[in-house]
């Protein structure tokens, strides 16, 4: 199995800061990946949403690799929770323990990661996330669905490939220009219900379709997401030249990351996943 790229370790002389570093090396806390859907997490879009509520779709992924940061893996939500519980999931209610640690993240920020970052690390298998503004504003899904069937896992595991592309650059911010248009938020909503259908159907042109569309509401909606100054690479050719090859392909966050891309066959230079079902 081929390993991730791995981001750099911090430079910093104290003890401390390495101690931090090889916690968030030897975490028990998954991975999460985001796939079609995201932004709709997020309050100031959702509440544009004329057909309530909109969905998306996170994976939760066993800890077998050291994803980059910055690249929409989830990773600062994961290194705060390392520290918040130790390096292992509490014992308790995953609605209570997202909460928990959306406002450990959250605090003081102007511009709040979304709930799926947490929720994707905390919920097991594949789960459909359902946002609708007029339940807790928005900020955490009205109703989670999650699958943890052996062999729709194993099917997500063989057709989902990862290539590393880039991290986000330092001074990077995808809100640059928003494009609050409900019609375009309406179908991003949407891409997350067929995306979930397709993977609970094993349906890998359905599965391409919705993860293609999703970037394409991205681009329409927050237009930052895969054009900016301060990102070097084209990120649309880059994009089209995996949708012009493969059933499907996304970025896994905003600014690139890592490619995502939907196959039966193998993807060169690519790293396989592995969905923890707890």
């Amino acid at each position: 199995m081929a390993t991730a790229s791995l981001a750099p370790l911090g430079n910093e002389p104290d003890g401390g800061s390495r101690s931090a570093d090889i916690a968030f090396l030897t975490s028990a806390i998954p991975h999460r990946m985001a796939l079609a859907g995201g932004w709709i997490d997020q309050p100031f879009l959702s509440r544009h949403n004329p057909d309530p509520p909109g969905s998306m779709v996170v994976v939760a992924l066993e800890p077998a690799h050291w994803f980059m940061e910055r690249c929409g893996m989830a990773s600062s939500t994961r290194r705060i929770a390392t520290s918040l519980w130790n390096g292992a999931l509490p014992d308790r209610p995953r609605a209570e323990l997202v909460r928990e640690l959306y406002w450990a993240e959250n605090a003081g920020k102007a511009e709040p990661s979304g709930s799926q970052d947490m929720i994707g690390l905390l919920y097991p298998g594949v789960s459909r996330l359902d946002y609708d503004a007029g339940v807790d504003e928005g900020r955490f899904p009205a109703h989670v669905e999650s699958n943890c069937d052996p062999e729709m896992a194993r099917w997500v595991e063989r057709v989902i490939s990862l290539v590393p592309i880039n991290q986000r650059p330092a001074g990077y911010s995808p809100l640059g220009i928003r494009n609050l248009d409900p019609a375009w938020i309406a179908q991003l909503g949407r891409t997350g219900k067929d995306c979930f259908d397709a993977i609970l159907n094993t349906d890998i042109r359905r599965l391409g379709a919705a993860m293609n569309h999703c970037m394409r509401c991205w681009e329409a909606i927050l237009p930052h997401t895969v054009e900016h100054a301060a990102i070097p690479l084209d990120l649309k050719a880059i994009l089209g030249w995996f949708q012009s090859r493969y059933p499907g392909a996304m970025y896994s966050g905003c600014g690139g990351g890592y490619m995502i891309v939907v196959s039966e066959e193998p993807v060169p230079g690519s790293l396989r996943v592995r969905v923890r079902l707890g």
